[in-house]
C-alpha cells in the first residue's frame, strides 16, 4: 500500500511528523480555468500538473499541496485570450498574493523546500513575484533557509519525443495551447474528458510580433486552439507524461536531494 502524497488527505498529526522528520519537498501545482478548444475541458492546466506532481511525489516520497486552479489572464498568443466564455482569470496582483501567502504558510508549518509546478504559460512572472515576496517576508521573520524551485512541466520533454510528435516541425510552446501535446496528455490521463470528433484541424495561428491594447483577438482561431490536435493519441500522451515525470523527478533530486523510491508512480 502506498502512502498518500496529497497534503489535504493526510491528518494533521501525520503531516506534522512527515514535515519534521522527513523534510519533504511540498509541490504546489498552479494552473488555470481556461478554454482549451471544443475538444478538451477547461481544467487542463490544473489537472495535468497535478497528475504529474502526484506521480513525481510517489517516486520521491514528497508531498503535493492542493492545486491552485485559477491563473493569470489568458493571452491571445498563448491561450486564445480572456474573451472566451468560461476562461476565468485572476489579476496578476491576486495571483502574486495567493502564492506569497501559501508559501509563507507552508514555511510556518516548518516546510523548507517547495516546488511550484506551473501548468499555465501566462502564470510565469506572477509566480516569480509571489515567491520573491514570500522569501523577503520570511527573511524578515528570521527564516532564511527556505528554498523554492519553479518548474514549467512542459519543458521536460526529450528531443526524441518531440521529433516523434511533430515530424513536420514543432510550432513552439505558446502555439501548443490545446494542441497536440495537451490533447495527447489528456487522452492518456483523462480520456473520458476528450472528444476527438471536435479536435481542431486548422493551421497554427499566425500572430504579428507586436501586441495591441485593448487586446486584438482577430487572429485567434474561433476554436480557441492555437494549433491542430487531430494527430494526438494516448500513446503520444504516454510518452510525454513519461518524459515529464522523469525530468521533474530528476530536477527534485538535483535541487533538493530528493530520493527516488521504490513506490508505484502511476
Amino acid at each position: 500500500m502506498t502512502r498518500p502524497v496529497r497534503v489535504a488527505e493526510i491528518d494533521w498529526t501525520e503531516y506534522d511528523r512527515r514535515v519534521r522528520e522527513e523534510r519533504p519537498v511540498v509541490i504546489l501545482p498552479v494552473g488555470s480555468l481556461e478554454q482549451h478548444g471544443p475538444h478538451l475541458p477547461m481544467n487542463c492546466d490544473a489537472v495535468i500538473p497535478t497528475a504529474l506532481s502526484e506521480r513525481v511525489a510517489a517516486r520521491t516520497g514528497d508531498l503535493v499541496a492542493p492545486t491552485l486552479c485559477y491563473g493569470y489572464k489568458s493571452q491571445p498568443k498563448s491561450g486564445g485570450g480572456n474573451h472566451f466564455t468560461g476562461t476565468t482569470s485572476l489579476d496578476g496582483e491576486t495571483l502574486i498574493r495567493m502564492v506569497r501567502d501559501i508559501v509563507s504558510e507552508f514555511a510556518r508549518h516548518g516546510v523548507r523546500r517547495m516546488a511550484v509546478v506551473d501548468g499555465h504559460y501566462e502564470n510565469n512572472m506572477f509566480l516569480v513575484e509571489g515567491i520573491d515576496l514570500a522569501l523577503r517576508g520570511l527573511r524578515r521573520d528570521g527564516i532564511d533557509d527556505m528554498r523554492i524551485a519553479k518548474i514549467p512541466y512542459w519543458e521536460y520533454v526529450t528531443q526524441e519525443t518531440m521529433d516523434a510528435a511533430w515530424p513536420e516541425g514543432f510550432p513552439g510552446w505558446p502555439l501548443e495551447h490545446a494542441g497536440l501535446m495537451e490533447t495527447s496528455v489528456m487522452l492518456h490521463l483523462h480520456p473520458h474528458l476528450v472528444d476527438m470528433s471536435k479536435a481542431p484541424d486548422h493551421p497554427p495561428a499566425d500572430f504579428p510580433l507586436y501586441d495591441i491594447y485593448p487586446t486584438d483577438t482577430s487572429r485567434v482561431p474561433w476554436t480557441g486552439a492555437l494549433s491542430p490536435s487531430v494527430a494526438a493519441t494516448a500513446e503520444k500522451g504516454e510518452r510525454f507524461v513519461a518524459d515529464y515525470v522523469d525530468g521533474m523527478t530528476d530536477a527534485l533530486i538535483e535541487i533538493f536531494g530528493s530520493r527516488r523510491q521504490d513506490i508505484a508512480a502511476e
